[in-house]
């Protein structure tokens, strides 16, 4: 497991990380969310023992990073895509840390191929790589020693839509397979098909620590659209049921606090014709913004 308690980092007066505790159990794939400046990569620089913390612990497995002599045996983790020598190969620079942790060399050609940076792409020198390649190559070296824990910093930039699917059902593999799989990102829309559990801080505090679905069930309230020819009539008859009715075009009602099928049972009662009647549910992104507002670094203005 990965376990943080009462973790904090200042930086001279400015406290990075805030007494941060919470647990990432394996088996699962675990987002870790927040809004830019809210500490997830100070939290995983301190995890991997590359930022001493002003207070409080960061352990792997009951350890500290920092003990472990073969680290890549034990953790795999991308932090910076671009962190590799631009001069060197994919494969030198993967033989350079297999050498160095005592991994088989023919693991490298293994990973390579799982990451697909085969053939010439494994002898290109890095420094003419994409950030897509750098990020396959940054999996590659996380994947080497077959490590039970993975961490990973926004590995989803610069992935193209295949990219993307292939890093989805990676993520989930090495979860079903029964390791620890933590992942730092901001893009909702992935966790949401991702993730199985949340860690999400703001302002280098914890938010929640909780599974996706009731992370998601925090935000505003499930509604109902319904359209009907008669609008104006049918929000009567909601609103005499105690529904909030909130009018969004000539013949489209927003509906709380009713079901899409009482609205159903209710519209067949007074034979109003429905030409569209949909639950709008809860989404991961709907309530990140709703419950990390008072944690934005830098808001934008409104569109004008």
């Amino acid at each position: 497991m990965i376990e943080v308690d009462q973790l904090t980092k200042r930086y001279g007066p400015t406290t990075a990380v805030r007494n941060l505790s919470f647990t990432v159990r394996p088996g699962r794939v675990t987002g870790f969310l927040g809004p830019n400046g809210a500490g997830k990569t100070t939290t995983l620089r301190m995890l991997l023992g590359l930022v001493e913390p002003s207070a409080g612990t960061a352990t792997v497995d009951g350890r500290s990073f920092r003990t472990r002599p073969r680290g890549l045996r034990h953790v795999g983790a991308l932090l910076d895509a671009h962190d590799v020598h631009g001069g060197r190969s994919a494969r030198a620079h993967l033989h350079a840390l297999a050498r160095s942790n005592r991994i088989p060399v023919a693991r490298v050609d293994e990973v390579l191929a799982e990451v697909g940076l085969t053939g010439s792409a494994a002898r290109r020198r890095t420094g003419t790589f994409s950030l897509g390649m750098k990020q396959r190559l940054g999996i590659a070296a996380a994947l080497l020693g077959d490590p039970p824990v993975l961490m990973f910093d926004e590995p989803l930039n610069g992935l193209d839509p295949e990219g993307v699917l292939w890093v989805r059902e990676l993520f989930r593999r090495l979860a079903r397979e029964g390791r620890t799989v933590f992942v730092s990102s901001h893009l909702m829309s992935e966790m949401e098909h991702t993730a199985e559990e949340l860690v999400v801080i703001g302002r280098g505090e914890l938010i929640a620590a909780e599974s996706l679905t009731e992370f998601a069930s925090r935000g505003t309230a499930p509604t109902v659209t319904v359209s009907s020819p008669d609008a104006g009539r049918l929000a009567a008859v909601l609103t005499a049921e105690g529904v909030v009715v909130t009018p969004h075009d000539e013949e489209t009602l927003r509906v709380r606090g009713a079901s899409a099928a009482r609205v159903g049972e209710l519209a067949h009662e007074h034979r109003f014709l429905l030409r569209e009647l949909t639950t709008q549910t809860a989404s991961l992104e709907a309530a990140f913004m709703e419950l990390t507002a008072d944690s934005v670094e830098y808001a934008a203005g409104e569109t004008r």
